[in-house]
């Protein structure tokens, strides 16, 4: 056993944030997991009904947790983006509507503290400047989301079931070249030429080829879970 700083632990705990975010979480029974893809069906998108992201309104948090015997040490952290970008396509046959995101990675932003408030007593603690700015530095490293070479993550549609107010997505996740199959179940709200779409889902950071965060034999580490919340704007086009 090595001894380590608690300014260590804190940056220690804050890169493997990132590590987080290529993808992880361990699933709980409400999230199954998630599945390797199989071909990704052709979408007809002739007669749908157009519908732009609007990147402003929406935005999707990524909630990452400590975990182990020290986790006291660490803290739970909120990465989170508002420039998601994308295309639904609304068919009246709502089965056959289809939506496609981009995430782009340079947009990522670490422990805001506007975001961390809003997402209750597990994010209250107060990050600091420096620790936020290190960890979307290693963020970006080769070995966690490599934002030189992978500029983006991107999702889409592959089978939409349920209804139209409370649809069950499957959503194909590619991050680095490594693609997942999710269920995600949402809400949907209309209002004018305004769609909404709200959930959240969880995926697991193995599932990527990510192996979580730990030191210390595990005694502090990070959970092998994210949980990813989302409100999506989408406006008509005309």
């Amino acid at each position: 056993m090595y001894a380590v700083s608690f300014q260590s632990k804190y940056r220690l705990v804050n890169i493997a944030l990132i590590a987080l975010l290529v993808g992880a979480c361990q699933t709980k029974p409400a999230h199954p997991p998630s599945i390797a893809p199989t071909k990704a069906p052709a979408f007809d998108t002739t007669g749908a009904s157009r519908y732009q992201i609007d990147s402003a309104a929406s935005k999707v948090h990524i909630l990452v947790y400590r975990a182990g015997a020290m986790a006291r040490l660490g803290h739970n952290h909120v990465i989170s983006s508002k420039a998601v970008s994308g295309t639904l396509f609304l068919q009246d046959n709502f089965t056959r509507s289809h939506v496609e995101l981009t995430m782009p990675v340079a947009s990522l932003v670490v422990d805001d503290a506007q975001t961390r408030s809003v997402e209750g007593e597990d994010f209250s603690a107060e990050v600091p400047q420096d620790a936020r700015d290190g960890t979307r530095r290693n963020l970006l490293r080769p070995d966690v989301l490599d934002g030189e070479h992978f500029p983006k993550i991107e999702l889409q549609s592959i089978a939409i079931a349920g209804t139209r107010a409370r649809p069950e997505l499957t959503m194909r996740i590619t991050i680095k070249k490594v693609a997942r199959d999710v269920p995600v179940a949402a809400t949907l709200q209309e209002q004018n030429a305004v769609i909404t779409v709200a959930g959240d889902f969880a995926i697991k950071q193995t599932d990527f080829g990510i192996t979580p965060f730990s030191v210390g034999l595990g005694a502090l580490q990070v959970q092998d879970q994210l949980r990813i919340k989302f409100s999506i704007v989408c406006r008509k086009q005309q």
